[in-house]
């Protein structure tokens, strides 16, 4: 195992540095820097160091968020925009984050905890592409007229009917911690393609780009109100946010226990919801895989940001006859992790995003292996703050098992034989969860009868996780409701008006 005990963090950028410096960072309300007045610190994982201090919101500082929102969306500068103005204001952010891509990774690492690689390389990137995307469907949100069958008109008149696109309104967006701005984005940029305004709420412990997000976005030219920003914590401000009158729509990712919390608070206006909860994905590895491909995959699948991902692929099926094979080659790509802090450039997986968290992922092991089940590599906590869980390996877990049912979110794959398709489309679809899948195989025939009957809102063949702006992401059953990116998520931020008249 890699040694973590003197772990300490490498220098920061004179970017990340100042942007430190300026700490205590404030709410954004109504275009305006609030002074902070009670504050948090926002820790390094990896060494548990404080990094800044944030300002710490209650239900007053959401009454004025929302109500600054509001405003903004009924006078002013954002509802005079055309379609082509938000276009390009969406652009001209994208060019913004472009150009300061480099400390946005390194806050991220920092914040976070994640590979600066992860960062700088694939999220800080699908960012960008978030705006321009969706930048790129601002001027195209059309209605359409419809010829209908009324025949009850007065003599000599005629019925002329259609539709109109409207923003939802007032957006509330809520953000979790382990890819922070890539997420932000993907609520961004549709609900402001739409002509929406936002009150966006990021996890306490990731708040630091998104502070960054919204000083570049005004940089950029954002009308002020448009996109509001309260950091603080889920009981103080996030609650106050989901269940406020002012809200009209609650985009949300996180765990499923928290999106029934946030089902239950938005009843009373009967917000419009688009939920991205939890998974517990399946990784079927079939007797045809190219196995040099699928075990760095399959490892990829649920080590990739030390398992926080929602899609992580942390429920392994590997056909019989190459169960062996490929156990043992996950493990070796799992003892040959480097870690260490995600500045570091060798490092391959950083610490989880807390040491709460990490006791949370160690508890699972705990249990697994009081439970019955094997631990053939992996398993340990490390680091100055016992934040680092070294990459895991579970067999001989029974599908009963918590390490097999609940979402760990964490760098932990419990792997499991199968014999025939049937049986391992049962195993697959056993979950309360549906968020996504990958099947493995040289077979095209096999690949796609495989895909369609995987209860899944994404299946990959031969890959995981692999995103773009263009493609939908999002889960069935207690995965969550509605998608996010491609060209369908702008519905999530629009209502449909019907015009009939009598001409």
């Amino acid at each position: 195992m890699t040694d973590l005990s003197a772990l300490t963090a490498p220098a920061h950028s004179a970017a990340a540095s100042e942007f430190l410096s300026r700490a205590p960072h404030g709410h954004l309300i109504g275009g305006s820097w609030q002074a902070a007045g009670e504050t948090f610190d926002t820790l390094d994982p990896a060494t548990g160091k404080v990094l800044a201090a944030v300002a710490r919101g209650d239900a007053a500082t959401v009454d004025r968020a929302v109500a600054a929102a509001r405003n903004a969306l009924e006078t002013g500068a954002w509802p005079a925009m055309t379609p082509m103005d938000r276009a390009k204001l969406l652009w001209a952010i994208a060019d913004k984050l472009e150009a300061h891509i480099d400390e946005l990774a390194e806050l991220e690492t920092l914040d976070q905890g994640k590979p600066l690689y992860v960062g700088r390389w694939a999220e800080i990137p699908g960012a960008i592409n978030q705006f321009r995307f969706f930048g790129g469907l601002a001027n195209q949100i059309e209605g359409k007229s419809i010829p209908t069958s009324v025949n009850y008109q007065p003599p000599g008149k005629e019925v002329f009917a259609y539709t109109v696109k409207e923003p939802v309104g007032v957006v509330a967006a809520i953000v979790p911690w382990n890819s922070p701005l890539v997420l932000t984005a993907m609520k961004l940029a549709p609900a402001l393609a739409a002509g929406c305004t936002v009150v966006l709420k990021p996890a306490e412990d990731t708040s630091l780009t998104a502070i960054r997000l919204l000083e570049l976005m005004i940089e950029a030219g954002l009308p002020a109100g448009t996109v509001n920003l309260v950091t603080g914590f889920g009981r103080d401000c996030g609650a106050a946010l989901a269940a406020h009158p002012g809200v009209d729509k609650i985009a949300f990712t996180g765990s499923t226990a928290t999106g029934r919390a946030i089902i239950d608070a938005a009843k009373g206006n009967f917000k419009r919801l688009t939920l991205e909860l939890g998974g517990k994905s399946p990784v079927v590895i079939l007797p045809d895989a190219d196995l040099a491909m699928a075990i760095p995959g399959a490892a990829n699948a649920i080590y990739f940001n030390g398992g926080q991902v929602c899609v992580a692929g942390s429920r392994l099926y590997v056909h019989d006859s190459v169960f062996d094979q490929v156990v043992a080659g996950i493990a070796a790509v799992a003892q040959g992790m480097v870690l260490g802090h995600g500045l570091d450039q060798g490092t391959q997986m950083g610490p989880l995003v807390s040491q709460h968290h990490a006791a949370k992922v160690a508890q699972y092991i705990a249990d697994g292996r009081k439970a019955g089940a094997s631990v053939i590599a992996g398993g340990e906590t490390a680091g100055p703050n016992a934040s680092f869980i070294t990459p895991t390996v579970l067999t001989d877990v029974t599908p009963d098992m918590a390490v097999v049912r609940e979402e760990i979110f964490g760098p932990v794959v419990v792997a499991q034989r199968y014999s025939d398709l049937d049986e391992v489309v049962r195993a697959g679809n056993d979950s309360e969860y549906g968020l996504a899948a990958s099947i493995w195989t040289e077979s095209l025939s096999y690949a796609h009868r495989l895909a369609k009957r995987l209860r899944a809102g994404t299946v990959w063949i031969n890959t995981h996780s692999m995103y773009d702006a263009s493609l939908p992401i999002g889960g069935m059953k207690q995965s969550g409701w509605g998608r996010d990116s491609g060209v369908g998520a702008l519905d999530n931020y629009l209502e449909t008006k019907t015009v009939c008249a009598v001409i």
